[in-house]
C-alpha cells in the first residue's frame, strides 16, 4: 500500500459508475442528439473510449495493446470493451511505485506529475457521464445513484434518501446486460422535494 492507492480505488469505482450509466441506454437511444452541436450516447461512448486510450499511451505510458474502439460498435460491445480495456488499466497502474505517480509526464502543452493527470482524467470521465445523466433525463428515465441519492432514490441527503446503484460491481452488470438487464426498483422522492429550491 502507498499514498496513492485512493487514486487507484477511485479509478476503480469510476469504471462501475461510467459503465453503469451507459448500460441505463437502450440500442435504440445511441444516435439521440438532443441539440445539434450535442454528441450522440454513442459518440460518448467512442470519445471515451478514444481519448483514456490516448491519454494512457501518450501521458502515462500506459498501454495495453488493444484496440480502443470495439469491432462493432454497440452498446453491449461498448460496455464489453471498455471494461476490459480499464480493467487492464487498473492492473497496470497498480504495480507503479509511489515514485511513479510524482514523475513528471506531458499534459498537452505543460508539465504535470503523474498523480495530477490521473486526477484530470477522472474528472474529464465524470465531466461526460454528467452529459449522459441529463440525455437519461431527456429521454424520462429514471436516475440511479451515482455519487449520491437521485430524486429517484429518495431525493436529498438530508432527508435520509438511500443510494441505490442499478448494480453492485461490473461483472455482475456485464452478466445481466448481456441478458437484458435489471432494473432494481427505485422509491422516487415521495412527498419531499428532491432539491433545496423547489420553488424557484
Amino acid at each position: 500500500m502507498h499514498r496513492y492507492d485512493f487514486l487507484l480505488d477511485t479509478l476503480e469505482t469510476e469504471r462501475l459508475k461510467t459503465l453503469s450509466i451507459w448500460s441505463q441506454f437502450k440500442d435504440s437511444d445511441m444516435q439521440l442528439r438532443p441539440e445539434p452541436r450535442a454528441r450522440t450516447p454513442h459518440e460518448h461512448m467512442v470519445h471515451q473510449c478514444v481519448s483514456e486510450d490516448i491519454w494512457m499511451k501518450t501521458m502515462l505510458g500506459i498501454d495495453i495493446g488493444v484496440p480502443p474502439l470495439p469491432e462493432q460498435e454497440t452498446r453491449l460491445a461498448f460496455l464489453l470493451q471498455y471494461a476490459d480495456a480499464s480493467e487492464k488499466r487498473l492492473l497496470r497502474l497498480s504495480t507503479k511505485q509511489e515514485d511513479w505517480f510524482e514523475e513528471t509526464t506531458k499534459f498537452f502543452d505543460v508539465e504535470r506529475t503523474h498523480a495530477w493527470v490521473l486526477v484530470r482524467r477522472i474528472a474529464h470521465t465524470a465531466h461526460h457521464r454528467g452529459q449522459l445523466s441529463s440525455y437519461l433525463r431527456i429521454l424520462g428515465r429514471e436516475l440511479y445513484s451515482t455519487y449520491g441519492p437521485t430524486a429517484d432514490t429518495g431525493g436529498l441527503f438530508q432527508n435520509q434518501a438511500p443510494v441505490i446503484y442499478r448494480y453492485s460491481g461490473v461483472s455482475s452488470l456485464l452478466e445481466s446486460e448481456k441478458h437484458g438487464g435489471t432494473n432494481p426498483p427505485l422509491p422516487g422522492s415521495g412527498d419531499k422535494s428532491p432539491t433545496e429550491r423547489p420553488d424557484h
